[in-house]
């Protein structure tokens, strides 16, 4: 294997010295053994981007499959898959109740082991009933971040003595906060409370590719794979001698071909890992429109891998808006009115929970978590009430729709937003009673269905400055960042939202909209001279971007920080500039922003944006390889 191995796969140079605990001989085994899967990877992203294109190019929705087509890389047909005939998984003992699932990296930009493990102590002192540690929206790719990531969740599953160091440090932390906010402590022994949570990783999505591991004939491999593969060969035995199962999260699915693939990827690592068939258990995010029209299909295809759905918000609407890039009927409304009960959302989100209780034939449901909470308790005292009031009343709605739990964006909502599935008290809601899932062509429109909201230059510098500022706070290696538009710097009545990379994809995403459909703004805005009815045109875009990007360099440090005015803004700034200046809409803000990692000159960032424009724009084509592959890799590691 070893051979083959050497054959097959390269790595950046120093890394394997570097990161002997994390790419072991084991580690660079099981990834060789997968790699032939990095091919089957890359012809379904092909079939995804053809399907793109086709849809374009004959302005045809997205439909649902033929109910006796085969479901592809399976013998499964699509009828059956939607009646149920499959085999499904049971739930496991730690995921059968998950009112609370934090999400967050395990790791920081430019930090020590120890700083990194404090991320893992948090998450793990929070109460949270399972905390998904993130290699995907909300973690850094800077430097070596993504193997950071996976060295600390290694040492901090082990119990390594520097992590408990850490952890009993910041289980005093935690309690001077809740004595304070909660007027209690929640963690009154840190020791036991480092066993309550259970441990989930979520991966990154096959479109990427990763940026230390390639095949050796340059070609880009599966940031996927790696982060799976990485993941469980390392905390596998850990996790299942203390009885805990191997939990992943499975990000940007678009289609039950796609489950299937990982499907096979998950069959690979245990059957080389000497794993029973499902092992592995799988959460899949429904964050792509097109998988909203397979959702039982989905299911059957990651059987008996798959224990639940995700609802996310973010990502959904971007999906939402780039399936519907041709329509110019198709128009989205402010981003902070599309919200769970808004059109096409509501639609969505019950076809999810219809999805998840629908039996298979032995009878067994699967699991409905709720999508994201960004707000943080920190502001004033009346902008954190008026945020908290917010939030419960979130989480009160999804638990009464049918949702077993939510996730949170920080560990100190887990004790503001637990308490509503605890007065309730059921460990699930498995099997509640919905209408089984229907296909007619009024489902199929519906899942497009818009409804009358406002379209403002309000929300219009809401979505360029959010959208600026994360591409800035990427750049520095912040994928998740709290942050909030320019003009409410400063007011702590407005409460920061943690924001992570769907955030940004959808604010381009619209404002693309508005720009190349001739969006018509509904408010008046004198200062500006806009009346209600006047479209959205590139003179109003060009002076809002120069005014919100004359704000952020005129922003304190704290909200932009002064080293990154001159390095990685102005580089956000003109991928911004390029994809609204693009009249075929890229599928992806990260492809740009991944092509900037660790580059601070503007001239070379404003070549390879080009570049991939120019690329994709003739013929489909996503750059997605580490153009720095060839030199060493920076490390953030102590």
């Amino acid at each position: 294997m070893a051979n083959t191995q050497v054959a097959r796969l390269e790595f950046r140079n120093g890394l394997l010295d570097r990161y002997p605990d994390v790419l072991t001989p084991r580690a660079r085994a099981i990834l060789e053994a997968l790699a032939p899967l990095n091919r089957d990877r890359l012809r379904v992203m092909a079939a995804r981007t053809a399907r793109r294109v086709a849809r374009a190019r004959d302005r045809r929705r997205v439909q649902f499959l033929d109910p006796d087509a085969l479901i592809a890389r399976t013998q499964l047909r699509v009828g059956d898959a939607r009646d149920g005939k499959f085999d499904g998984a049971e739930i496991p003992w730690d995921l059968e109740r998950q009112w609370i699932q934090g999400t967050g990296p395990a790791a920081r930009p430019r930090a020590t082991t120890e700083q990194g493990l404090r991320n893992v102590a948090y998450a793990l002192l929070s109460g949270a009933d399972g905390w998904m540690f993130d290699g995907e929206d909300a973690l850094g790719q800077v430097e070596t971040m993504s193997l950071d990531n996976q060295r600390n969740l290694k040492l901090a599953f082990a119990s390594d003595v520097r992590f408990l160091k850490v952890a009993e440090q910041v289980a005093g932390e935690v309690n001077a906060w809740a004595r304070e906010f909660l007027g209690r402590e929640i963690v009154p022994d840190w020791q036991k409370q480092l066993g309550f949570t259970t441990r989930i990783f979520r991966a990154r999505g096959l479109h990427l590719d990763d940026r230390q591991v390639r095949e050796v004939d340059g070609s880009g491999f599966s940031a996927s794979i790696v982060d799976a593969a990485l993941y469980v060969t390392n905390n596998f035995e850990r996790l299942t001698s203390e009885g805990r199962s191997v939990v992943l999260y499975l990000p940007k699915i678009q289609t039950a071909e796609e489950a299937a693939l990982w499907n096979d990827i998950l069959h690979a690592l245990e059957e080389h890992l000497a794993l029973p068939a499902g092992t592995i258990r799988a959460y899949v995010l429904v964050e792509q429109l097109e998988a909203s029209y397979q959702l039982m299909e989905i299911r059957a295809a990651l059987a008996p891998h798959f224990v639940g759905f995700n609802t996310g918000r973010w990502d959904y609407i971007n999906s939402v808006a780039d399936a519907m890039a041709w329509d110019e009927s198709f128009i989205n409304p402010n981003i902070d009115v599309i919200g769970m009960t808004y059109g096409y959302m509501r639609v969505y989100e019950d076809r999810v929970r219809r999805a998840v209780n629908t039996p298979d034939r032995n009878g067994r449901f699967a699991l409905w978590q709720g999508g994201m909470e960004p707000n943080i308790p920190v502001g004033s005292a009346e902008g954190v009430e008026a945020g908290m009031k917010k939030a419960v009343a979130g989480a009160e709605r999804e638990q009464r729709e049918g949702a077993s739990g939510k996730w949170v964006s920080h560990w100190k909502m887990v004790h503001i937003i637990r308490p509503v599935w605890e007065k309730v008290g059921e460990t699930n809601q498995m099997g509640r009673h919905f209408p089984r899932l229907t296909y007619s062509t009024t489902d199929s429109a519906d899942l497009t269905l818009l409804e009358p909201a406002p379209r403002t230059t309000r929300g219009a510098r809401d979505l360029l400055s959010v959208a600026l500022q994360y591409g800035n706070a990427f750049g520095r290696g912040y994928q998740a960042a709290a942050l909030k538009p320019a003009d409410f710097f400063g007011n702590d009545d407005v409460l920061y939202l943690m924001e992570d990379m769907a955030t940004g994809e959808i604010r381009l995403s619209i404002l693309w909209e508005w720009l190349y459909k001739g969006g018509q703004l509904t408010d008046d805005d004198p200062a500006l001279g806009i009346r209600a009815g006047d479209v959205f045109d590139r003179a109003l875009l060009d002076g809002l971007l120069e005014q919100e990007y004359a704000k952020l360099r005129a922003a304190s440090d704290r909200d932009v920080h002064d080293d990154s005015k001159d390095t990685s803004l102005p580089i956000a700034r003109a991928i911004v500039e390029a994809y609204l200046a693009s009249n075929v809409k890229p599928p992806w803000y990260i492809d740009l922003l991944n092509l900037n990692l660790d580059n601070t000159n503007l001239a070379i960032a404003k070549d390879r944006i080009d570049r991939f424009l120019a690329a994709f724009e003739r013929d489909g084509t996503r750059i997605t390889e580490n153009l720095d592959f060839g030199a060493s890799a920076p490390t953030s590691d102590d």
